[in-house]
């Protein structure tokens, strides 16, 4: 298996990143954050810093089985104004490659034409980016290799659907027994 990369940009949310981080490595998988910006130290919006693990000027992202795209304002609008990452989310698509975005994050998806005729979920108000995408309003909404999260209420959730689109339902389940979301 490859990588999933998580892109981080001054201002994202950050249960959002983080919960899907978490998770994604409690099942395994390899998860490198990646700074959209000059400094691998991010800031989020309510204002924890993280090291992230690599530069996006520094990768090629060849391995990359998915891409992951946190919300929060601004760093969803830094996300979509990042040509590197632009660029390499229209490679993933086209490689058939698996994209997740939450919160305000599909915008960066939509704008790029990505969710045409696809289902998708965003922050309310944030559907109006989402170009040719049937907005559902859902916790989480998968449509084949695309996974959008609502917000940071559906943190767990999003990250619980990365895991299963990756590693199946039964490594799902048992994320959810030892992080004791079942009864």
């Amino acid at each position: 298996m490859g990588t999933v990369y998580v892109f981080f940009a001054d201002g994202f949310e950050e249960m959002e990143a983080f919960a899907a981080v978490d998770i994604m490595k409690r099942a395994g998988l390899n998860v490198a954050m990646v700074s959209v910006t000059p400094d691998e130290i991010v800031k989020g919006s309510h204002g924890i810093s993280v090291l992230c693990d690599k530069n996006i000027v520094n990768c090629d992202f060849f391995d990359a089985d998915m891409m992951v795209l946190p919300g929060g304002l601004p760093g969803a609008t830094t996300l979509n104004e990042c040509e590197d990452l632009r660029r390499q989310l229209q490679r993933q698509a086209a490689e058939g490659k698996a994209i997740a975005a939450i919160c305000a994050a599909p915008m960066v998806l939509g704008n790029l034409g990505l969710l045409k005729g696809k289902k998708a979920t965003c922050y309310p108000g944030f559907d109006k980016y989402l170009e040719g995408a049937e907005y559902t309003g859902a916790m989480v909404e998968k449509d084949g290799n695309f996974i959008t999260g609502k917000g940071p209420g559906a943190a767990i959730e999003f990250g619980l659907a990365l895991v299963e689109h990756l590693c199946g339902r039964e490594k799902t389940k048992e994320l959810k027994n030892v992080m004791c979301l079942t009864k």
